[in-house]
């Protein structure tokens, strides 16, 4: 059986401006395939030439079994797409917006479509004008998933969502897993797709520099660690806990780098008196600068770390 997304020596060049190199991929039917890298990295510029809204430079891109500059009509009728940045027609409500492309699909469920509304709290009679970015985002997921593709293709999904969209957003994407259906989801945010996909590609600067298991990307995962001591500061005992490295000390704050759970940290904590405890997830960027240094070009900054306080 066919991969349902391959690529082969995938490269897309823009003059003298890079844009993707080599790309080798494969999704299989039925998973969850993540697409990581900070902005810029080449995500989009893959998933466009993968559709045929671009033309590679060299290699190809089959979709379906199909390449995609062969028969794209054919390939667009099976997906649902959402791209990273996007406009739809200003005068027209989000409903309008809708059935305007529900019509394009030769019309959808109309009982599922109002359950999408209802789940993403649309307000369809509002203008899109009129909507801030994360509710056009909501309705561009809309109309990406209202007709039940086979395939559906998200570049940045969730950008403008706010935390409990995104929590509704997640459930969908295990939904069309459950129902078999395949989805391609380009993100630069580590816990997203730790979170939703099956296997997960990581391109970095036009190239792909790893393809592994969900489980296998959890090596990169790290915290930045900052204990605030009441008193003494116990340097050694926490050098000795699986997974922490790169530990300092100043006056009365430990500092580290945690790999993996949290926990024993978290443990070896609650002995002592602390001040404060902050726990912050770095940016991808932080994250594959330490992992594979800083390359030859430059690579944009992904998303804000996430930063708890206990």
């Amino acid at each position: 059986m066919p991969a349902v997304i391959q690529t082969e020596k995938l490269t897309k060049s823009y003059g003298s401006h890079r844009g993707i190199i080599d790309v080798d991929l494969e999704v299989q039917g039925g998973e969850v395939f993540g697409f990581l890298g900070p902005n810029g990295a080449g995500k989009t510029t893959t998933i466009r030439t993968a559709l045929d809204l671009i033309r590679p430079t060299s290699g190809r891109a089959l979709v379906f079994g199909i390449e995609s500059s062969a028969d794209p009509v054919s390939i667009h009728k099976r997906i649902g797409y959402i791209p990273g940045e996007f406009t739809l027609y200003d005068r027209l409500t989000g409903g309008q917006t809708l059935a305007y492309f529900a019509n394009l699909r030769g019309g959808v469920d109309k009982a599922y479509q109002q359950l999408l509304i209802d789940r993403f709290e649309i307000d369809p009679s509002r203008r899109f004008k009129e909507l801030s970015k994360g509710n056009k985002q909501k309705i561009g997921l809309v109309i990406a998933l209202q007709h039940r593709p086979e395939l559906l293709i998200l570049d940045e999904p969730t950008s403008g969502l706010d935390p409990l969209v995104q929590q509704s957003f997640y459930a969908l994407v295990r939904e069309a897993k459950a129902d078999g259906r395949t989805v391609f989801l380009s993100s630069h945010i580590l816990s997203e797709v730790e979170r939703t996909c099956d296997r997960v590609a990581i391109i970095r600067e036009g190239r792909l520099v790893k393809v592994d298991s969900v489980e296998g990307l959890r090596d990169l995962a790290h915290h930045q660690v900052e204990l605030r001591f009441a008193g003494e500061v116990p340097t050694a005992e926490f050098e000795a806990l699986p997974g922490v490295s790169e530990v300092s000390a100043t006056d009365h704050v430990l500092r580290m780098r945690v790999s993996g759970p949290i926990t024993p940290v978290v443990r070896a904590a609650s002995r002592y008196e602390l001040l404060d405890f902050v726990s912050r997830e770095p940016s991808l960027e932080e994250t594959f600068l330490a992992q594979y240094g800083h390359g030859e070009g430059h690579v944009h900054a992904g998303g804000a770390g996430e930063e708890v306080r206990e």
